[in-house]
C-alpha cells in the first residue's frame, strides 16, 4: 500500500521535523551544524522555499518554511538531505542511513499559529534543558530574530514582521513572548498534528485545506477505543 502523500499547498507554511535514525545523533559537532546550514542555504536558493525559523538539536531538526510551488519543499529536503548524509558519513567514517525515514511536516494556519509554531521551534533548547535562555543557543533562528545576528538564511514571515514596524521594538516583543513557556496542551497539540502530518490551525483553515486537497485534514485518535463486551 502506497504512502499517503503529505499536504502540500503553495504559499502555506509547513512545520517540518527531521530526526536521526532510532533517535540517534545526526549532528555530532559544530562542523556538522555548519555543514547542515550551508547545504540548507543552497537548497533554499535552488528551490525558492522561504525559511522562517529553525533549530538544530543533536538528534533532530525543526524548520518552519513556506514553499513557492507544489513539490518545492519536498525537493529541497531531498536535495540537501542526501548531500548532508554523504558529508556526514564520509567525515565520521560510517555508512548507511542517517535519517529516521521521511521527514514529517504539517501545514500551519493563520498568524497566531505561525507565531506559536515559531516559538515552539526556538524554545526547543529550553524544553530540552540545554539552556534557560534561548538566546544563548547559537544554532537556532532565535539569535537573528532578537537582532543579535544577521539572519542570512531567513525570510521573516509576515506574521512576525507585523508584531511591530520598528525592528528594535519587534525584537523586544519577541523576547517577551519567548520568556513565556507554551502550555502543555498546546505542546501536545503541535506534536500531534506534526506526527500525523495534518493541517494545524482554525476550523476554517482545515476546511480550506480539505476543499483544496479533498482529504481529511484533522487529527485522528491514536488508538481506536476497544469494543465493549456484549
Amino acid at each position: 500500500m502506497g504512502r499517503t502523500p503529505r499536504f502540500d499547498l503553495p504559499g502555506v507554511p509547513q512545520h517540518i521535523v527531521q530526526r536521526g535514525n532510532n533517535r540517534l545523533p545526526c549532528l555530532l559537532d559544530d562542523r556538522d551544524r555548519l555543514d547542515y546550514l550551508h547545504l540548507l542555504r543552497g537548497a533554499l536558493l535552488a528551490t525558492g522555499v522561504r525559511l522562517h525559523a529553525y533549530v538544530l538539536m543533536d538528534n533532530h531538526v525543526h524548520l518552519l518554511a513556506t514553499p513557492h510551488g507544489p513539490g518545492d519543499l519536498s525537493r529541497m529536503m531531498q536535495k540537501f538531505g542526501r548531500q548532508y548524509v554523504g558529508l556526514f558519513n564520509a567525515r565520521h567514517r560510517r555508512t548507511g542511513t542517517l535519517w529516521e525515514g521521511r521527514y514529517k511536516a504539517c501545514l500551519v494556519g493563520d498568524e497566531r499559529y505561525v507565531l506559536t509554531c515559531q516559538r515552539y521551534i526556538e524554545l526547543n533548547p529550553v524544553r530540552a534543558r540545554i539552556t534557560d535562555d534561548p538566546l544563548t543557543y547559537r544554532w537556532s533562528s532565535c539569535v537573528a530574530h532578537l537582532g543579535q545576528r544577521a539572519g542570512s538564511l531567513l525570510t521573516p514571515h509576515p506574521a512576525w514582521l507585523a508584531l511591530d514596524a520598528d525592528p528594535a521594538r519587534r525584537a523586544t516583543l519577541w523576547r517577551s513572548l519567548l520568556d513565556e513557556a507554551l502550555p502543555d496542551e498546546q505542546l501536545a497539540e503541535i506534536r500531534e498534528y506534526l506526527q500525523q502530518q495534518r493541517a494545524w490551525g482554525r476550523d476554517d483553515f482545515r476546511a480550506m485545506v480539505e476543499a483544496k486537497t479533498r482529504r481529511f485534514a484533522g487529527t485522528r485518535p491514536a488508538h481506536r477505543p476497544s469494543k465493549l463486551n456484549k
